[in-house]
């Protein structure tokens, strides 16, 4: 594939509504101050996981706190983080082994160490502040259902088994007969012919970082949505702070951190075709009587080749959760790739999750499961399949925590809490981030490109 990245654009109007965001939280549209303050310590552009976690770690344990301006677009967690699969599932195996060749053993390894920490980090920080969002701790299967991709990652996982890179512990692989009762538990999905499980956990994103909203704003971070950035000063003024242009005043900062995933080349130029947005499609399927069908207990990923996969969790109230649709539009670059609108439906798709569950999981096929909602999101897509975490090249004092190529969810609990010491004064080498993170100009110069295979 190929395909000229267009100008990213912030974000639109009239989004789609996810399921997440049928329960709306007193904060959802709120602004602290009638008027957002002039200046400020820090200026934190986003309202979504990574930016309101980044805020929560930088006042925690802080006897004294910096003044904290919040900027959001739209309403507060209105972005990517309210209209994901709600899935905290770390990757310990699918793409280790090819990271293993790219950047080596060591930082493989700590990628899949990293991934695999936050699920427990999650778990900690909601019962810390008694966050009521659904969390659950599950294991997580992909199941394969294509006989060539499920052999080549059988080889690959062999491999990583032979040559020690990662640590396989809680990795379980089930392969011939067994692998379609053991792909759902209880359940099974249909021509499963083999499939991998490991810890995972899954949640309702959007109360999760309301939660932590909340608890910022009560400690005093001024909030201001219905705020879009429309400029960032080319540099410093002679104080040292930053200028954050919006649509309703300007504001100087003495650091400010770019939260914006899909949406951040908008405001900074230098990440355009680097960090993609890329829209995506999920969904919320109901069962009419889920005491009738049989019980799901896992997450998973149903993977009908490589890169194409629908993602799905069970949730407490018996609805599920599913993502993807691929097979419909991917092949058309027009519908995802660069497309920063999240108010229309991918029209090859909105339909696709008619009858998943029959069609896929056994003791489904008389459910009567329908489709209830579906909605768009736009991801940050990076072109190496790395976030960004830390200090922006060449920008003192401005730090950026995006581009999670649709994978937020296991790894910005603790990316963040790195990127609070950071803004504390840490460098990036004193935190625990993996390196293949760090902003550099070497990343930022590269014409690779993952995404399209270039």
């Amino acid at each position: 594939m190929t395909a000229t990245t267009p100008p990213c654009q912030r974000p639109v109007a009239d989004a789609t509504t996810p399921f997440w965001r049928t329960e709306l939280h007193k904060l959802d549209t709120f602004r602290s101050t009638e008027e957002p303050p002039q200046e400020c310590d820090v200026v934190v552009i986003g309202s979504g996981y990574a930016g309101v976690s980044t805020a929560y770690h930088i006042l925690e344990n802080n006897d004294f706190p910096p003044s904290i301006v919040m900027l959001e677009a739209r309403e507060a967690c209105s972005g990517a983080s309210a209209r994901n699969g709600g899935h905290v599932k770390p990757d310990v195996y699918y793409n280790i082994l090819k990271y293993t060749k790219k950047y080596g053993a060591e930082a493989a390894a700590s990628f899949a160490r990293f991934e695999a920490a936050n699920v427990l980090a999650v778990k900690q920080l909601v019962e810390k502040e008694g966050i009521d969002c659904d969390f659950v701790m599950t294991r997580a299967v992909d199941a394969y259902l294509d006989a060539e991709h499920a052999k080549a990652t059988e080889d690959s996982y062999k491999e990583l088994v032979r040559i020690g890179v990662a640590d396989l512990g809680d990795v379980q692989l089930v392969h011939g007969e067994k692998a379609e009762k053991a792909s759902g538990f209880i359940t099974g999905i249909k021509d499963t012919k083999c499939c991998f499980s490991f810890t995972a956990a899954h949640l309702w994103p959007y109360k999760l970082v309301m939660g932590l909203l909340s608890k910022l704003v009560d400690k005093g971070i001024n909030l201001q949505t219905h705020t879009p950035v429309t400029a960032i000063s080319e540099q410093r003024d002679s104080e040292g702070r930053w200028t954050v242009t919006t649509n309703r005043g300007s504001i100087r900062a003495k650091k400010l951190i770019l939260a914006t995933n899909g949406y951040t080349a908008a405001i900074s130029p230098q990440f355009h075709e680097k960090i993609v947005p890329v829209r995506g499609i999920c969904s919320r399927i109901v069962a009419p009587d889920a005491a009738k069908v049989s019980r799901l207990t896992s997450s998973c990923s149903i993977r009908y080749g490589k890169g194409i996969y629908d993602y799905m969790i069970p949730r407490l109230d018996g609805s599920i959760v599913i993502g993807g649709a691929k097979p419909r539009f991917w092949h058309d670059l027009n519908h995802w790739y660069g497309v920063t609108d999240d108010s229309k439906l991918i029209e090859p798709a909105k339909d696709y999750f008619d009858g998943l569950m029959q069609r896929h999981f056994n003791g489904w096929e008389e459910s009567g499961a329908y489709t209830d909602m579906v909605w768009t999101g736009i991801m940050g897509w990076t072109t190496d399949f790395m976030p960004y975490v830390g200090e922006v090249p060449n920008k003192p004092g401005q730090l950026i925590i995006a581009g999670f190529s649709g994978h937020g969810m296991p790894l910005i609990c603790l990316a963040s809490k790195a990127m609070a010491e950071i803004v504390k004064g840490s460098t990036f080498e004193d935190t625990k981030l993996p390196f293949i993170f760090k902003p550099t100009m070497e990343r930022l110069l590269s014409t690779e490109n993952d995404i399209l295979g270039k």
